[in-house]
């Protein structure tokens, strides 16, 4: 975990977002919260792991969520050296890292 990041109002903040508890909740809170730029950011970082995964290449990615080589590559940078969460994520929702769904 990151020590900059654990604080009372981030905490408070996760603890908002577990309490989702469903899609829909999921969409009114974020608008609420985030511009649609971010959201619309967060969503193609997602998809970018998820490609990558499948082993597309950078500039396939690229072409095809119109995400940048830096955006791609600092995916692939948390793919690879960080936490694992899009790893436990993917698992969770049954994607397999050749890309098909289990």
């Amino acid at each position: 975990m990151n020590k900059k990041l654990n604080n009372q109002s981030v905490d408070l903040f996760f603890d908002a977002v577990l309490s989702l508890e469903n899609k829909e909740q999921c969409y009114d809170f974020f608008e609420d919260v985030c511009t649609i730029n971010e959201i619309l950011s967060f969503s193609q970082r997602f998809e970018v792991a998820k490609m990558l995964r499948e082993g597309r290449t950078y500039l396939e990615i690229a072409q095809l969520t119109g995400a940048s080589t830096a955006t791609i590559s600092r995916v692939n940078r948390s793919l690879n050296y960080g936490n694992e969460s899009y790893d436990k994520i993917f698992e969770k929702l049954g994607v397999k890292k050749d890309g098909r769904d289990e």
